[in-house]
């Protein structure tokens, strides 16, 4: 009877190995299909969302109310939800007003290369930003809501491309500062599970430069409002002149309050007031 156990069990553990390696095998095979899936999708492809490997396929409702800035009221405003992001559209200047997203420790990193492929955003109205105002002008498309936020998902990454989610920003600013900054989110975003960013352009009161045939304006600056709720809710702002830009020249950190007088955008309305009051006032980096 235990020779025929043992037998039994013998057999039992050979087919328990096989089975182990097929799975092994299966694993292998749907790692190579998904390798052959995140090649880089052309600028006339519209791919589905529920194909994304991220942790959501539309940004959660959730999410968007705290994203988003209040209301504006004294510019035009077209606020288009994407895949990662909520952008408040300007017709007039033909540039975002704002752009906001979460970006979770998840979405710090992924499988989607770069894709480097501009286009038109059909939801705005016309006239619009196109490549060709950008052509020749001498500024760089500078992402609001930039590309390495986006790796997780195959059509967040193509959303991040779109003109809505860019300004004409200076070559030298888009690679250096600017970078530095959205590299620095990122390793936060990682720190903390996640944080909240806002971004956009900065306009003084003359007149503005504008590029390419569609009047596109060019920001004086750029602002970024970043948010953490976790250990303890810590917020700072940043404003950056639109030129070469170094960090010890041209960028400053500031408190959200004083971003939001600069402005005149409202953020994170959503936060318990005391909250807001409290993460607003100042800007701890010592705390990041």
């Amino acid at each position: 009877m235990n020779n025929r156990k043992r037998k039994s069990g013998s057999r039992f553990g050979g087919l328990g190995w096989i089975g182990l390696v097929l799975l092994l095998l299966l694993v292998a095979v749907r790692a190579l299909t998904q390798q052959e899936e995140v090649e880089p999708v052309k600028a006339e492809t519209v791919v589905s969302a529920h194909q994304d490997n991220g942790t959501w396929t539309a940004m959660p409702d959730s999410v968007l109310v705290l994203c988003k800035p209040a209301s504006l009221t004294s510019v035009p405003e077209q606020v288009l939800e994407r895949t990662s992001y909520v952008v408040s559209y300007n017709a007039e200047t033909r540039c975002p007003n704002w752009v906001a997203w979460q970006l979770t420790a998840d979405h710090t990193d992924g499988l989607m290369k770069r894709i480097s492929n501009f286009h038109e955003d059909e939801d705005c109205p016309l006239p619009r930003a196109t490549l060709q105002d950008y052509r020749g002008s001498g500024w760089s498309r500078g992402h609001m809501c930039p590309a390495g936020d986006n790796k997780w998902s195959r059509q967040a990454m193509y959303d991040s491309f779109s003109l809505v989610n860019v300004c004409p920003q200076n070559a030298k600013l888009n690679s250096g500062v600017w970078n530095s900054v959205e590299t620095d989110c990122r390793r936060w975003a990682r720190q903390y599970g996640e944080v909240y960013i806002v971004c956009g352009p900065v306009w003084s009161h003359g007149p503005r430069r504008t590029i390419g045939a569609n009047a596109v304006a060019v920001p004086d600056a750029f602002f970024k409002v970043v948010l953490r709720l976790s250990p303890t809710p810590q917020a700072f702002g940043i404003v950056v002149k639109n030129t070469e830009g170094t960090r010890k020249r041209d960028l400053y950190f500031n408190s959200v309050d004083q971003v939001e007088r600069i402005t005149g955008i409202d953020f994170f309305p959503a936060l318990p007031d005391d909250v807001e009051r409290q993460v607003e006032a100042t800007a701890d980096m010592a705390a990041w």
